[in-house]
C-alpha cells in the first residue's frame, strides 16, 4: 500500500498542476502498447512465413516509430504552443487582463520585456503573481487539456495516417523488391549455360509445341 500511494503521490506532483503532460504521455504509451501488439502479431502468426517475418517484423516497427513520433511531436507541439500563449498573456481571463493591468503590464510598451504577447514575458514570474496563481493555472490547465485533445486528433485523424501510409508505401517497394531478388537467387538453372541462354531455350521449347 506504501509504495502505490508513493505512485499517486508522485503521479501528482508530475501531473497535478500540468495535465495536459499527462493526455500526451498516456497518448504516446498507447500508441507504444498498440505498436506492441501489431508487431507481436506478426512474430507470432503461424500464417506468416519466416522470410515473410524478415521483411514485415521491421517494416512494423519503423511504422510504429512513426506513428509514435508524429504523434508526440504535434501534439506536444500545440500544447505548448497554447501554454507559451497564457503564460505571455495571450490568452487570458476578464480577471488575469484586469491582474495585469493594476501590475502596469499592457500590450503597448513592445520594448519593455513585461509586454503582454512578449514571448520573454511570463506572468507567472510577477512578484504578485500569487494573488492570481489559482484562477491563472485553472484557465492555464484547461487550455493545456484542450490543446492536447485537440492536438492528439489533428495527429491521430490527419497527419499521423498520411506521414504512416506514405512510409508504408515507400518500405513496401523495397521489401518486395528484396524478396523478388531472394526468390531469383533461389532459381537452379542447367549448369553450362547462362540465365539468358536458358530461358531462351525454354521458350523456343514451348513455341515448338504450340499448334494452331
Amino acid at each position: 500500500m506504501k509504495s502505490f500511494g508513493k505512485m499517486l503521490g508522485t503521479l501528482y506532483k508530475r501531473y497535478g498542476e500540468n495535465p495536459g503532460n499527462m493526455l500526451v504521455h498516456t497518448g504516446v504509451l498507447g500508441w507504444v502498447l498498440s505498436s506492441l501488439a501489431q508487431v507481436g502479431a506478426v512474430v507470432f502468426n503461424d500464417k506468416i512465413s519466416t522470410a515473410q517475418k524478415t521483411f514485415l517484423v521491421p517494416q512494423e516497427i519503423a511504422d510504429a516509430a512513426v506513428n509514435i513520433l508524429s504523434f508526440y511531436v504535434i501534439t506536444s507541439s500545440i500544447k505548448r504552443l497554447a501554454s507559451k500563449l497564457v503564460s505571455t498573456g495571450k490568452l487570458s481571463t476578464t480577471s488575469i487582463r484586469e491582474f495585469l493591468k493594476k501590475e502596469g503590464v499592457t500590450s503597448k510598451n513592445r520594448n519593455n520585456i513585461d509586454c503582454i504577447g512578449n514571448i520573454k514575458f511570463n506572468i507567472e514570474k510577477l512578484d504578485n503573481f500569487p494573488k492570481i496563481k489559482d484562477e491563472y493555472l485553472s484557465f492555464k490547465n484547461g487550455i493545456d487539456v484542450t490543446a492536447s485533445t485537440l492536438g492528439s486528433i489533428i495527429s491521430c485523424n490527419l497527419i499521423t495516417p498520411v506521414a504512416r501510409n506514405q512510409y508504408a508505401a515507400v518500405k513496401q517497394k523495397q521489401a518486395m523488391a528484396k524478396m523478388n531478388k531472394a526468390e531469383e537467387n533461389r532459381v537452379i538453372y542447367p549448369k553450362g549455360i547462362t540465365m539468358a541462354q536458358y530461358q531462351n531455350n525454354s521458350a523456343m521449347h514451348y513455341s515448338g509445341n504450340l499448334k494452331i
